[in-house]
């Protein structure tokens, strides 16, 4: 394995602040109001790519990097980590619960962006940190430790494939990340 900070790549899809910060919440709401943060960024992020193989988009846009323990959302990461989490929307306790100290505004996520953060919830919130740890330890994440390293970028082509997306939708993801470099 290789370690340290890998160079910093572009983002793929553009990150939405208000979309992120809703999901947490969403999440958190959706869990009786907390939900550890290792739990949290884990349903967001196999939200993420539920929305990626079915739309061909992610839902935050957040870039995927791969840290000791996972592939992790890099803004919500920074949301509700100690040093930096938004004091404005999220408690977070000596033992890492996040709390949500507001609602979600619901008019930032679409159905489909509601309808993979449910799926990711109803299949991942009963598990614990070794089922979440080995479940989002794939392929994509395993091939950016080895060529990257800690905290580097794992491409939406990379996790699509990953995932089992079709050769149509991986198509459909490149040419969406094409034209989102255009812009």
């Amino acid at each position: 394995m290789i370690k340290g900070k890998a160079k910093y790549q572009q983002p793929e899809f553009p990150l939405n602040k208000d979309k992120a910060n809703n999901s947490l919440l969403y999440i958190c709401q959706k869990l009786g109001g907390s939900c550890d943060m290792y739990s949290l960024l884990k349903i967001l992020y196999f939200a993420e790519c539920d929305h990626l193989l079915k739309y061909g988009r992610p839902i935050t846009g957040d870039r995927i990097v791969a840290m000791e323990h996972g592939p992790v959302p890099s803004f919500s990461y920074d949301q509700v980590k100690f040093r930096h989490f938004d004091k404005t929307l999220f408690n977070r306790s000596e033992d890492d619960v996040i709390s949500a100290k507001v609602p979600p505004q619901l008019q930032y996520l679409s159905e489909s962006d509601i309808e993979s953060l449910d799926i990711s919830i109803s299949e991942n919130s009963k598990l614990g940190f070794g089922q979440l740890k080995k479940k989002s330890h794939n392929a994509a994440y395993e091939s950016a430790i080895e060529q990257k390293g800690i905290a580097s970028t794992i491409s939406a082509i990379e996790i699509a494939k990953s995932f089992g997306a079709k050769e149509g939708m991986i198509k459909y993801i490149s040419q969406k990340i094409q034209y989102n470099n255009q812009l």
